[in-house]
């Protein structure tokens, strides 16, 4: 029953997050997790912030996590921005930057939760069809449009698009905002964070979540011109002023000083994507090449509800959507090497048994 809902919650289709298990023990390659632990600075960090003051509320401008996002990334304070995961700093950056008289753009196959954004908001938005190897057509993206937002690595499919072309958009966009959702950019993608004090229309929204390890502490982040930062605090002050308690502020600190450890753990994961990837190859899979921690496949045999099910039958949880161009293909996240020898060996069985 809907009786008490607006007119907008009974029209919004809500982003379905993987899933999360809770009773038997899977091996979970479906949400993107990394699959090592916090650097342990984040930790100590963290362990130390744990006291008497969290009876008080945090920094609401998050002053040091921004300078120190800024010593990071070789910008200014005020060109940072922090908010509760990327997710929501998304949410602000629709709210912020788009108009509803002014369309926007997003690929047709790309992170799910951008039109779930742009409805919330009631934007208009045209999703533009990714070529058939799922490479962006870039000339698609260019003017006659209230923004564009991407994903760099895309989402599912793993494709990244040099700097280059990403210069190409904020120049064919000079009078809107480019949003550049760089979630998975570790891992083997270029970031767009040296062309901020080039384009003024350029956010990067980064995330702590995946190659920092810290999924469980909710820290997202967004880079841009200072213009566009006062934006988002115009947002998200007319909405939450608090929005990272203090040990999430903490704990992205000390993971920011643990440089060394993030570069590790990356490299590691990217190294097993890519001898996954070959493995799969040599099984008959298709594999789309993937900057991301995590690989997108089909067999041109086995459909991939299938393998679905077969996986899950063995404890081995992958990602899947029935939309069109892509139901016939599988996200796995880049697991530890153990994991991701489990999940070839079933691979291997369920493609045997067609």
């Amino acid at each position: 029953m809907k009786e008490f809902w607006s007119k907008r919650a009974k029209a919004l289709t809500p982003y379905i997050p993987g899933e999360q298990p809770r009773e038997r023990k899977f091996i979970k390659l479906n949400t993107n997790e990394n699959p090592y632990p916090p650097s342990q600075m984040a930790l100590a960090a963290i362990r130390e912030a744990v006291g008497e003051s969290l009876r008080l509320y945090p920094d609401p401008e998050c002053t040091s996590l921004r300078e120190t996002l800024a010593a990071t990334f070789g910008l200014k304070p005020n060109q940072v921005f922090v908010g509760n995961g990327s997710d929501e700093v998304l949410a602000m950056s629709f709210q912020a930057f788009f108009d509803p008289e002014r369309t926007i753009l997003f690929p047709d196959i790309t992170y799910s939760f951008y039109p779930v954004f742009a409805d919330l908001c009631g934007l208009n938005y045209r999703e533009v069809p990714l070529d058939e190897c799922f490479g962006l057509p870039v000339e698609e993206f260019l003017g006659n449009n209230g923004g564009v937002v991407i994903a760099n690595p895309n989402a599912p499919t793993g494709r990244a698009l040099s700097l280059c072309h990403i210069r190409t958009l904020l120049e064919g966009n000079p009078d809107a905002v480019v949003i550049v959702d760089e979630t998975y950019v570790d891992f083997g993608a270029q970031s767009a964070v040296p062309l901020i004090d080039s384009y003024p229309n350029l956010l990067v929204v980064q995330t702590m979540s995946k190659s920092r390890a810290l999924a469980g502490l909710r820290v997202g982040f967004a880079l841009g011109n200072a213009d566009l930062i006062n934006a988002l605090n115009s947002v998200k002050n007319s909405f939450n002023s608090y929005t990272l308690d203090r040990l999430a502020l903490a704990g992205a600190e000390g993971a920011l000083r643990d440089g060394a450890y993030l570069r590790a753990i990356a490299m590691k994961i990217s190294s097993t994507r890519d001898c996954t990837a070959d493995r799969l190859k040599r099984m008959g899979f298709e594999v789309s090449d993937s900057a991301g921690n995590f690989l997108f496949i089909s067999h041109p045999e086995v459909p991939a509800k299938t393998l679905l099910d077969g996986l899950r039958e063995r404890g081995i949880l992958v990602r899947w959507w029935d939309k069109p161009r892509i139901s016939n293909y599988l996200r796995i996240t880049v697991g530890t090497d153990e994991e991701m020898e489990a999940l070839c060996q079933a691979l291997s069985q369920l493609v045997a048994k067609e």
